[in-house]
């Protein structure tokens, strides 16, 4: 049986495709018995801390009712009500509520943060995101495509976009452990780490899976099981990053015509917020300032019956759910 009592969560990169499937099917569990009314309190007694030095809709929701659910205790930190990184170092904070707390969650900048956390805590930590990995969102995406299709072995996948950051690096990552097949389909100055790329592939060579890296729209859709993309850019950014990327990116838009490519039996997903709309702060501003009602994706694709978009929202709830029940020690 597998055990990941007192294990970290902080990226794909360290557990085993057997590991990532057993998470899946706790978390596949988890979704069942909420849908059934099971009470799954598991843990009473228990307490966790999530720290937020990026802020979050989706992220802070899950941990929250999933720790409930659990009967897990939750204490919030941001920026503002703690002194992490400010009066503390990071190696200190992790001593101290390593003390007092069973968990630790860690949303925010990067990846050596998170691993700081892992190395001096003393208990699991989990990566709510990092710079360079989004693993929670990973495996939401990864029963959202196993529900869709059945299996995960063979799914091909294609993203559009900006492929340099946690996102395009996870994708990677999930599609080379479980035998899938990753298209990165942008303009090559927005091409992931060729590092991790090579990493990924030898990976792939051991479970059937591929990575490629094109700029061909239409190639990248042919025969795509799954279309996915995130947003190009982020409020806070000097308006000249936004200039370039909307500048490079409009092209890897996803479209109408993208989906048609890629088939009826295709779906949409996208790890949100997303910007299909002017109903955002952000989506005004950008219209105000370069035209584009749509960014990342048009509001035709992302409201179609195609678009998976909310189950994934809902699947971080249950695949962080099963990361925390089970490194926390829960017996499958």
């Amino acid at each position: 049986m597998t055990d990941l009592k007192g294990r970290s969560f902080l990226k794909l990169l360290d557990f085993t495709p057997a590991e990532i499937s057993y998470m899946l099917d706790t978390a596949a569990y988890f979704k069942s018995a909420k849908k059934g009314g099971v009470v799954t309190s598991f843990f009473p007694g228990k307490n966790i801390v999530l720290i937020f030095e990026k802020t979050s809709t989706r992220t802070r929701c899950a941990f929250e009712v999933a720790a409930h659910d659990l009967g897990l205790g939750t204490t919030y930190l941001d920026p503002a009500s703690s002194q992490i990184g400010k009066k503390e170092s990071m190696e200190d904070t992790a001593k101290v509520l390593g003390r007092m707390f069973d968990g630790i969650e860690y949303r925010g900048y990067g990846q050596n943060i998170v691993e700081t956390l892992a190395k001096y805590a003393g208990v699991p930590v989990w990566n709510g995101l990092t710079n360079e990995f989004h693993p929670t969102q990973m495996l939401a995406d990864a029963l959202t495509i196993r529900e869709k299709f059945g299996t995960l072995q063979g799914i091909h996948l294609s993203y559009y976009g900006d492929a340099r950051f946690n996102t395009a690096n996870s994708l990677m990552v999930l599609c080379a452990k479980m035998g899938m097949h990753c298209r990165i389909c942008s303009d090559p100055g927005f091409f992931p780490d060729e590092k991790l790329v090579e990493t990924c592939r030898e990976i792939a060579l051991e479970t059937g899976g591929s990575i490629a890296l094109m700029s061909d729209v239409k190639q990248a859709a042919r025969g795509a099981d799954v279309i996915y993309t995130d947003v190009w850019t982020s409020m806070g950014e000097p308006e000249e990053v936004w200039a370039e990327r909307i500048s490079k990116l409009s092209p890897y838009r996803v479209t109408w015509e993208i989906m048609a490519e890629a088939g009826k039996k295709s779906v949409f997903m996208h790890c949100l917020p997303a910007f299909h709309d002017l109903n955002t702060e952000i989506g005004r501003w950008v219209h105000d300032r370069f035209g584009l009602e749509e960014m990342e994706v048009t509001d035709e694709v992302f409201r179609s019956p195609q678009s998976v978009v909310f189950d994934e929202a809902e699947n971080r709830m249950h695949t962080i759910k099963a990361v925390m029940a089970l490194t926390l020690g829960m017996n499958g």
